[in-house]
């Protein structure tokens, strides 16, 4: 089967400053991967491009059988990094709302509106303006909207950003739920548990470029082994590096010693 997303030798400028370096990058169906960089590595910028909100200063892209996103807009769910809610509308008619801009009906659109609400606990804060909801159920409330007209591929940027514990468990859920109910979902995040749990593969960039692509598993084996003991003294960790004839300690932080373990 084609890929859902394909990005092939993309670059991007901003001004002088190249922003991507050659990307690429394909997610298959039914997929769920993981987008991975520090904060400034492209992430953004790469998503911007694959939706069509901008466009690329070199190679090419496809989404969904399509050469643009915009062709197919009514089949992607997107959650965009910078949040935004229209405040006086009740938590309901903001998700039906945007559900009927992506070709639903208004009463379709605000039965399933209340059925996300109900699914995933905020039933009771359906009829709430978004305005007097916490963060977190904001937050929640706006990734809710973006599959309310049942896409068939989610992209979601920095889904877990300012989501306490709880709720993010919670969008965890929620993402193996559209998992199972066989959906492609891409999502970046700059904190590797997240994708440790729910991602099948993984693309790790830096300063624009692709640095690794492929399972959780394969990115673990590329690490260098070390282990972290905590002591009482300053002199055990060498005595039982020593003992086990492994290389000496590589770094010391107060009583906290890292060790580099020769495979």
């Amino acid at each position: 089967m084609a890929p859902v997303i394909a990005l092939s030798h993309i670059q991007k400028y901003y001004g002088d400053q190249l922003a991507l370096d050659d990307l690429s990058l394909s997610v298959e169906p039914g997929e769920v991967f993981g987008f991975l960089g520090q904060n400034g590595a492209g992430k953004s910028t790469s998503i911007r491009i694959l939706l069509g909100i901008i466009d690329p200063d070199g190679g090419s892209r496809q989404v969904l059988g399509a050469p643009t996103a915009l062709e197919v807009s009514q089949r992607i769910g997107y959650l965009p990094e910078e949040r935004g809610l229209y405040k006086r509308m009740s938590a309901e008619r903001v998700i039906a709302y945007l559900g009927q801009l992506k070709g639903m009906d208004a009463a379709s659109a605000l039965e399933q509106a209340r059925i996300l609400l109900q699914r995933y606990g905020l039933g009771e804060a359906a009829k709430k303006r978004v305005q007097q909801l916490s963060k977190g159920m904001a937050q929640k409330v706006q990734v809710l909207s973006t599959l309310v007209h049942d896409p068939d591929l989610l992209i979601l940027d920095e889904p877990f950003s300012g989501l306490d514990p709880v709720n993010q468990q919670v969008l965890e859920g929620l993402v193996g739920d559209m998992k199972r109910a066989g959906k492609t979902i891409l999502f970046s995040t700059h904190v590797m548990q997240h994708a440790e749990r729910l991602c099948d593969r993984v693309c790790i960039i830096a300063h624009g470029r692709d640095v690794f692509t492929g399972t959780v598993a394969e990115a673990r084996a590329l690490l260098p082994s070390r282990m972290i003991l905590r002591t009482a003294d300053d002199i055990a960790p060498l005595k039982l590096c020593l003992r086990w004839g492994r290389s000496a300690p590589s770094a010391k932080l107060g009583r906290w010693w890292i060790m580099k373990l020769k495979r």
